[in-house]
């Protein structure tokens, strides 16, 4: 079958050269090779979320880490924000882990605001709050480090942030920031496969975490540091998907992490300017866009252009590139075109050039 070229929000499209990578050789995992190749990439990864704290590794998607986060750090009551698909599943989770939640729910395009997380966090009720700084269901990016400034004022809640979706396009600099988790899946922004998620945790989640009984093991932060202290994970890893973060973050210091962000914002740009063109309107609130995507209102805002986004979806996917008909509540009312990754602007310009085509056909 002729390949799909993926401009989805995830999984993003992989390189010939990245699943090279990924098929090397297998070693063993509790084997000097596997140190050495975890080694190797450690002061990446630590380069890579700015921060001086042991960067670790989980076979498991981004939520397996988002689970465990909650189940590490909550103990008395933790503040989901919400603002999209996936922030909301946050909340069930949550619950389905048997800990005390409360949703904190803005409008679907919105940001979340320091100044609601503030007033939550003031009543003294929660030692944990959980935030998605880029929602992909929407394409809305909240302010983080608006946020993350909160944590000065409120030392002893754990602030702990997905960053799955925004992780590799632009700075987020974890130690700075002071907030507890950092945590991110590879095949978004990483442009890997799916099935390896990347996180930190401060020390003071560390200690927290040193001290819930019924953390888990699997997931138990306290048992990923004790073994990053050695280059190992807790438990088997995939070991090809290793091979393939090495060859990847080998790429990124190539290009120099500057050029990579500031080559997400150009491709970004070129795509709003696109949906401009066509006079469709964006679904996010103004100044609140995602870097890594953009979420096109389709008849979800007042104003603007209104097409059949299912057979707009097809008409492109015909011409071999595959895009998003809108996500959850507002699926058909929007769409959602990628820039994440390996993409540049030649690359979205074939797209571009498809989406036109597409266009004129409706």
């Amino acid at each position: 079958m002729a390949h799909v070229k993926l401009h989805i929000p995830g999984p993003v499209e992989v390189s010939e050269k990245t699943f090279k990578a990924f098929c090397s050789p297998m070693i063993g995992h509790r084997g000097q090779g596997f140190k050495d190749l975890y080694a190797k990439i450690q002061p990446q990864l630590q380069q890579l979320l700015y921060t001086k704290q042991l960067v670790y590794l989980s076979t498991s998607s981004a939520w397996g880490v988002m689970e465990g986060a909650v189940r590490n750090l909550v103990h008395k009551k933790v503040l989901n924000c919400m603002c999209g698909a996936f922030s909301d599943k946050w909340f069930d989770v949550a619950k389905k882990c048997g800990k005390q939640a409360e949703a904190l729910q803005v409008e679907w395009g919105s940001p979340i605001r320091a100044s609601l997380i503030d007033a939550k966090l003031a009543t003294g009720e929660f030692d944990a709050l959980t935030l998605i700084h880029n929602e992909t269901s929407t394409g809305t990016m909240s302010p983080l480090a608006e946020i993350a400034a909160l944590k000065q004022k409120y030392p002893d809640v754990m602030f702990i942030v997905d960053a799955v979706s925004s992780l590799t396009a632009l700075p987020i600099k974890f130690d700075e920031l002071g907030i507890d988790v950092l945590l991110a899946g590879t095949q978004k922004a990483f442009a890997l496969p799916p099935g390896l998620a990347v996180f930190a945790a401060s020390p003071a989640a560390l200690a927290k975490a040193a001290t819930t009984k019924d953390r888990g093991y699997y997931f138990d932060f306290v048992e990923f540091q004790k073994n990053a202290e050695q280059s190992m994970t807790p438990s088997t890893p995939s070991i090809s998907h290793v091979f393939a973060l090495a060859s990847k973050l080998d790429e990124f210091f190539a290009e120099g992490l500057e050029a990579r962000f500031a080559r997400h914002a150009r491709t970004n740009q070129l795509t709003r300017d696109w949906a401009a063109k066509h006079g469709f309107l964006l679904f996010p609130e103004p100044g609140y866009e995602s870097v890594t995507l953009t979420c096109v209102s389709n008849g979800a805002r007042p104003g603007g252009r209104v097409v059949d986004a299912a057979k707009l979806q097809k008409l492109v996917k015909d011409q071999g590139f595959l895009i998003d008909g809108g996500y959850g509540k507002i699926k058909g009312t929007t769409f959602r075109l990628s820039n994440m990754g390996d993409e540049t602007e030649a690359t979205m310009n074939q797209l571009y050039a498809a989406l036109d085509k597409a266009m004129a056909q409706l």
